[in-house]
């Protein structure tokens, strides 16, 4: 089978591991599968990335990434690609073509049409996140109706963006897949005294002092008042507050602290590559994703919770979106934005050993069984033998 994955996910190489797992699965189990990866050749991240970001290209024989020019360098929704698409569609014609930039895309259009005018015959599946329920006028309205009209299977990166698919009247079939996976032999656990002391940390396993986690953005939808406010409440507790990200709300949660006469149990770290979350991660006791729906945003997500079960370190998320179906039993739930839950499921962990040992053995085992790259690159493998059937 040839497949085209189209997206500007995969403009970080390490994006990639998944769907390199599926080239390598493929042919293990004798069914080869030749993989095309389009990306934009220019692309502008913003929010905590930054900068622009002009990904190399690269062929393997049965995988490559191929940049191709676009327009729009910063939406979404509206990145398409140049005339050169065409040749390359010529040079290495899909069975399946994959474009992962939601079902109003721009991008999607433009393959289901290429498709059609090139006369490739190839299945064309979409792959949303988008958990929330919204309306549309035209044009967008026509573009969603021609693009749902067109396609022939649907991955859903949670189960509400499968549920909304189905309200936006798409009848075929669909899997609830996450995008990326977690690399285990990356992220696994591993002490890190040595970065411990570098921050002014105990090592995680020492009884005196109990690391309380947070990577992300620092924007009010991911909770962090409600994280701030909760700890405050547990002054008695020799705990820290490890930060790794950035954004605005660092002054108010700095000041908050400062106020609660906490402010030195605060570390902060900007700007972190993702080959060093690993390490990160394993000088926390827990990890923390307080997130808050709110009108325009619900977590999608939380792909950094799969990557702290995978390094052995318990989890406690909100029940906003994706996040209590990533966590399972495996970790601890509380409702969003109730500051008095979190800091019960926080003084749990940080008084009893023995459950936060138990949530991260268990945050482990539900990481290697559900969360690998190559469990999700069997799951996907196996949606593309449905499509194909259909």
């Amino acid at each position: 089978m040839r497949l085209w994955v189209v997206s500007h996910t995969y403009i970080v190489d390490l994006n990639c591991d998944k769907l390199k797992a599926m080239a390598a699965l493929a042919v293990d189990g004798g069914k080869p599968l030749d993989i095309t990866v389009v990306v934009p050749r220019t692309w502008k991240p913003g929010g905590v990335v930054g900068g622009t970001i002009r990904p190399q290209g690269y062929d393997q024989g049965n995988f490559r990434v191929v940049p191709v020019g676009n327009l729009s360098q910063t939406h979404q929704g509206l990145l398409c690609f140049r005339a050169e698409l065409v040749s390359l569609l010529r040079q290495h014609p899909p069975d399946v073509i994959q474009v992962e930039q939601g079902a109003k895309s721009l991008a999607y259009a433009q393959l289901i049409a290429l498709n059609w005018l090139l006369k490739l015959g190839a299945k064309r599946v979409l792959f949303t996140w988008w958990n929330l329920p919204y309306g549309l006028r035209p044009p967008l309205l026509w573009l969603e109706r021609y693009n749902l009209h067109h396609t022939d299977g649907a991955i859903a990166g949670n189960r509400d963006a499968a549920a909304i698919l189905r309200q936006r009247g798409y009848r075929g079939p669909i899997t609830v897949l996450p995008q990326l996976g977690v690399n285990e032999q990356q992220f696994c656990p591993r002490p890190q005294p040595e970065m411990a002391a570098a921050l002014g940390l105990l090592p995680r396993d020492c009884p005196e002092e109990f690391t309380v986690g947070y990577i992300g953005r620092f924007v009010p939808e991911k909770g962090l008042r409600t994280l701030a406010e909760a700890l405050a409440g547990l002054p008695e507790l020799p705990w820290r507050w490890l930060l790794v990200g950035r954004g605005p709300l660092r002054a108010e949660v700095g000041a908050r602290m400062q106020q609660a006469g906490l402010g030195d149990r605060l570390r902060w770290v900007e700007s972190v590559p993702h080959a060093d979350i690993p390490r990160y991660l394993n000088v926390m006791n827990a990890l923390v994703l307080p997130s808050e729906t709110t009108s325009y945003w619900k977590e999608q997500f939380g792909h950094v919770l799969i990557e702290a079960m995978a390094c052995g370190v318990p989890v406690i998320g909100s029940d906003s979106g994706e996040i209590p179906h990533v966590i399972g039993d495996a970790g601890l739930v509380f409702p969003e934005g109730e500051v008095a839950a979190l800091r019960d499921r926080l003084q749990s962990l940080m008084q009893r050993p023995a459950l936060a040992d138990d949530l991260a053995a268990r945050g482990h085992q539900r990481a290697i069984a559900h969360f690998t790259n190559r469990v999700l690159a069997e799951k996907q493998l196996a949606f593309y033998d449905q499509v194909m059937i259909e």
